[in-house]
């Protein structure tokens, strides 16, 4: 109730700012503090422009309001831009806008929302996991970008820019110390190299605490003593070395190449044991929150809609799975460069180009809450992009063509493995864990390519109307062996010949069953981009526009999925007012129609994840935002988003229960008809969808003279209940909740020095970032995993 009544109360003022007074809808909540400087140049349409210029929803968060907020990694992209969801799953990240995203960590599933660092091409929901420093700005592009951005942008696209080597000598670091242990430095210096070069030398290190503990004494199991520890911790290091050449007044090139490193324990899953006494169906009833499918059949089919497993989860303090607390360590080399040369004052040409090698821990080990745990003995990728392009103004026209080519290269080898204890062994010896014995082993070797060509025009029809038109042409082929290995095959398990086959002992003639299946998809698709920007004068925008988005298709073990498309129709009103103290306003609609939508479960450990084409949705929304500057030293911001999303049409596979109690992960409505009568799940909500997300903050800045200033600042964010996934469970749903920000700064009066004091998500919520059903053979265990608890510290800064 509390929390419904502070949502209500921000979205009646924020409904109020709207109206009366509007403003600038650019930045999220942390970073709107910023919205009435004269001009925020972005490059989200390869282009510098102002920001007010683009015809597109944005968030624009420039690196000081990143340094303050504490921006570390992808996993708090929702600090600076709340309308982006995150779903975490042991050290990956995918990443949902307005109700489109992934939420698969398969091979051959592509994210749909593009990542890109200085132009460079992320794909890999491990990769993103990686951590994120020195940057210059951030870009968070909401709705399709499929004619610029291309490849898979039917959600949008986060371009993540990098700070460049200064003209003049410099030096900036910032160190900060909070609970958890958390130590984080960062820190750049800038070498001009005479007139026309200059390198910058950039770092940082980060190690804390973990954010779950889990004592001794519980578990699934026997021995828990082994169980406990802390989860979701972290260590990492990196160092990027930059350079700037500008050795004509036509010529530009920027080149940098980094190294990161990151250890951490992955959080382990909060689970709820849906087969433990009073849990599941017994005999031919449905019991304790499941649900009958279909009551017109004699085969009782029950799914677990109305469970209350996860009110029985304390979200910081909970027991772990025998194992105890798995390791992963990750490295990631890359490379990247932009070369930019001026033609003539109508043509520019620009090549930008990546590569990155990311190497997970061939050792790595990730407890599950089942009854086995999860071995990567490889976990290798190896992507490169390159897109050159032309662009310029000929006459009143402004037009950019061009290509771009993705290639990616995937080495996956993984197993889940019984415990030793099964056997009658001990579970640890004097060299560690006594090794486990296979029940399923994958390899996963994936090759992509993806070649595309692009254009986009801008036609003045008169001084104040534009025309704007773009199309592209993608060409998608994937191809890849699948191993699945695993003591399960016809007949009666064997584990014969299996005990103590654990890690680094992977002998596959042993396993039973072996199937290597060799794999492939190929699509192509044209999207497009129509729409007229209407600039009456300098501080307004209105337009319109429609577009289409689409994702690449793949396959799984067990079959192919076709491509998913989007068809978007958006308009919006960007509006900056005021004389002396200027204030800025973005109102914001847009419609999605989206079809034959890519969904993945799990249904089987020995086949693994599988996707499938599950139908229709429609997604509508509005999304208003605003910046007043109150007086010289407040700034008031907030924002409004409204989603409505919905499933039209979702015919899934489903997990059930027969009269037996024993597991039927078909979902046939009739059996006694030929084929299978799936379960339609039309009216469904999207998975990581809240219909209202809500931020308002405000700052001051009180001026002390000669010893400097000092700004206090207050934001807040609401969110309400969101499910974790298409099934709409009640253990999967993630109740409306605030997180609330603080902080106070003192700046010197030369403005080289400061101190920060703050505390991020003062209520203490934990909100769901992760929650399945999972039913894999016997195992029917419901997962979950939640955000960072309240963090609290002092942040310390020198720029000279």
């Amino acid at each position: 109730m509390r929390n419904f009544i502070h949502g209500t109360s921000l979205l009646a003022g924020c409904a109020i700012i709207a109206v009366a007074a509007p403003a600038h809808a650019q930045q999220a909540a942390p970073a709107e503090a910023e919205a009435s400087a004269p001009e925020i140049v972005v490059t989200a349409q390869n282009r510098s422009q102002n920001v007010n210029d683009v015809p597109i929803a944005i968030n624009v968060i420039s690196g000081d309001q990143l340094k303050k907020v504490g921006f570390s990694d992808l996993n708090d992209i929702d600090k600076i831009a709340p309308v982006v969801q995150l779903n975490q799953d042991q050290g990956t990240v995918k990443i949902t806008v307005r109700g489109v995203g992934t939420t698969s960590n398969d091979e051959a599933q592509d994210t749909s929302v593009v990542i890109n660092i200085d132009g460079e091409y992320l794909n890999r929901p491990n990769v993103m996991g990686m951590s994120l420093f020195d940057m210059d700005r951030v870009e968070v592009l909401r709705g399709p970008q499929g004619t610029l951005y291309g490849r898979n942008s039917t959600g949008g696209a986060i371009n993540f820019i990098t700070r460049k080597p200064g003209k003049e000598f410099g030096v900036d670091a910032t160190v900060s110390y909070g609970n958890y242990n958390a130590v984080r430095a960062d820190g750049g210096i800038d070498l001009p190299l005479g007139s026309i070069a200059a390198v910058r030398i950039s770092g940082f290190y980060e190690d804390r605490d973990g954010y779950n503990k889990h004592p001794a004494g519980g578990g699934f199991f026997v021995f828990p003593a082994y169980a406990a520890g802390r989860s979701d911790d972290n260590n990492a290091y990196g160092i990027r070395g930059s350079l700037r050449l500008d050795p004509t007044s036509s010529l530009s090139i920027n080149l940098a190449g980094e190294y990161a490193k990151r250890s951490f324990s992955p959080g382990i899953f909060a689970a709820g044991d849906l087969n433990a006494p009073g849990n599941g169906p017994s005999g031919g009833v449905c019991n304790n929150g499941f649900t009958r499918v279909a009551p017109a059949y004699a085969q009782v089919l029950c799914a677990p809609t109305n469970t209350t497993l996860l009110s029985k989860i304390d979200r910081n303090n909970y027991a772990a799975p025998l194992f105890g607390i798995g390791h992963v360590s990750q490295d990631t080399w890359a490379i990247r460069g932009r070369v930019a040369y001026e033609i003539s004052d109508a043509a520019t040409l620009t090549y930008v180009g990546g590569y990155r090698k990311y190497t997970g821990d061939p050792n790595g080990r990730l407890t599950l809450p089942i009854i086995y745990q999860s071995y990567t003995y490889a976990d290798e990728a190896d992507t490169q992009s390159h897109e050159l392009r032309v662009n310029g103004k000929i006459g009143g026209i402004i037009y950019q063509v061009g290509g771009f080519y993705f290639k990616e290269k995937l080495n996956r080898e993984n197993g889940f493995l019984l415990p030793s204890f099964i056997f009658g062994l001990p579970p640890f010896g004097p060299n560690g864990p006594t090794p486990g014995t296979f029940l399923s082993y994958f390899v996963r070797k994936v090759n992509s390519d993806s070649k595309s060509v692009f254009g986009q025009v801008e036609v003045p029809l008169g001084e104040t109307l534009t025309a704007v038109g773009g199309l592209r042409y993608t060409d998608n082929k994937r191809s890849a062996t699948y191993v699945n290995a695993s003591p399960f095959g016809p007949g009666i398990p064997d584990f014969a010949g299996l005990i103590g086959q654990g890690p680094g002992r992977k002998d596959l003639t042993k396993l039973k069953f072996v199937s290597t299946l060799p794999l492939g998809s190929k699509d192509s698709k044209v999207t497009w981009l129509a729409g007229l920007n209407f600039k009456p004068n300098s501080n307004t925008l209105v337009y319109l526009k429609a577009s289409t988005g689409f994702k690449g298709g793949g396959f799984d073990s067990v079959g192919t999925y076709k491509p998913e498309t989007n068809t978007a129709f958006e308009g919006g009103w960007k509006q900056t007012f005021g004389d002396h103290r200027q204030h800025q306003f973005n109102l914001g609609a847009f419609y999605y129609d989206y079809k034959d939508l890519q969904v993945s479960v799990l249904l089987d450990t020995t086949v693994g994840g599988q996707t499938f084409n599950a139908g229709k949705a429609k997604i509508w929304g509005i999304e208003a935002s605003g910046s007043i500057q109150l007086d010289d030293n407040t700034n008031f911001h907030t924002s409004i988003n409204y989603l409505n999303a919905q499933y039209k049409e979702l015919l899934a596979q489903f997990n059930v229960f027969d009269t037996t109690g024993a597991l039927n992960g078909i979902g046939d409505l009739d059996p006694t008809t030929p084929g299978i009568q799936q379960p339609n799940f039309a009216g469904n909500r999207p998975a990581f969808s809240p219909k209202f997300i809500i931020t308002a903050g405000i700052d001051h800045t009180f001026e002390l003279g000669g010893m400097g200033s000092l700004t206090a600042r207050a934001d807040t964010t609401f969110k309400s209940s969101y499910f974790t996934d298409f099934y709409n469970y009640r253990d999967g749903t993630q109740g409306a909740f605030t997180q609330s920000d603080l902080s106070l700064e003192y700046q010197s009066a030369n403005k080289m020095y400061s101190i920060i004091g703050f505390v991020k998500n003062l209520e203490n919520n934990r909100p769901l970032t992760y929650g399945s059903f999972v039913s894999a053979g016997p195992d029917d265990i419901f997962n979950w995993q939640f955000g960072a608890p309240r963090t609290y510290g002092v942040r310390l800064g020198v720029k000279f």
